[in-house]
């Protein structure tokens, strides 16, 4: 242990000169934290980085929580199953879907849309323009992303395989469909968030192994939200890296047509 903090903190002062491959490559699933602190406004950075990835129909249907109070950590730690990942981390942050939000957000993105027609779109095409965005934000997304306990998807399902009998067009339209899409989403911004902590010679672990509903009991989540993952971050301790990095083969999972 004796020179590896030296050797975290030489790479914390040279971090700001990795390029984006070295970034990739720093980056690894940490299970073991030195306790040490992180500077909240640098993980507070990184998160604002997160909300630029990119996500479906730029409905940003997610909502990310930082945690820093150590009782609170203690409980989320406990809901991950004890793990050390969580156990060590001085920080964490919890990813969420509120695919419940929709509707706010279409009057948002209907609202944007029209300040771009506005401003970028030659006037005689600014009507056909708006209209659009206000049918594809004031319609298909609602219809899209409205539950019905099953009953909505499957008629959505329904209408999509007639539609498709004659053109191309989406067919993951049921109420699990349209639930993966927002978790997706939620997933890239995580991925974006992670990076983005490499960046600054910080280390993450992203974990699926929780109770889901002890953490959004002490979130005090509503019923419409959903935990995607939580990310437990800090400065990696020797042994935090179990092992080598392994990845399959690439010529095995990459093809060329």
């Amino acid at each position: 242990m004796s020179e590896y903090p030296d050797f975290l903190a030489n790479l914390q002062e040279l971090n700001h000169k990795m390029t984006f491959s070295e970034i990739v490559h720093y980056r690894r699933s940490v299970r073991l934290y030195q306790q040490v602190p992180l500077e909240p406004d640098r993980v507070k950075m990184c998160l604002e980085l997160a909300v630029l990835a990119p996500n479906s129909s730029n409905m940003q249907l997610w909502e990310f929580f930082h945690i820093t109070d150590k009782e609170i950590l203690e409980k989320l730690a406990h809901a991950c199953l004890d793990q050390t990942a969580a156990s060590t981390a001085p920080q964490m942050v919890v990813f969420v879907t509120r695919q419940d939000l929709f509707r706010s957000r279409t009057k948002q993105m209907i609202a944007l849309e029209t300040q771009n027609v506005l401003k970028n779109s030659p006037k005689e095409k600014q009507e056909k323009r708006v209209k659009r965005w206000h049918l594809y934000y004031g319609r298909i997304i609602p219809f899209l992303y409205t539950k019905g306990f099953g009953i909505i998807g499957l008629l959505r399902k329904i209408i999509v395989h007639l539609i498709g009998l004659f053109r191309p067009i989406f067919y993951q339209v049921s109420e699990s469909d349209i639930r993966v899409v927002v978790h997706k989403t939620c997933g890239l911004a995580a991925q974006t968030f992670m990076l983005a902590m490499a960046s600054e010679g910080y280390d993450t672990c992203p974990m699926e192994g929780f109770d889901s509903r002890k953490v959004k009991k002490i979130l005090k989540l509503p019923f419409g939200a959903e935990v995607n993952m939580i990310i437990s971050c800090g400065i990696r301790a020797e042994g935090g890296v179990w092992g080598d990095r392994m990845r399959i083969p690439f010529e095995e999972v990459y093809h060329r047509r």
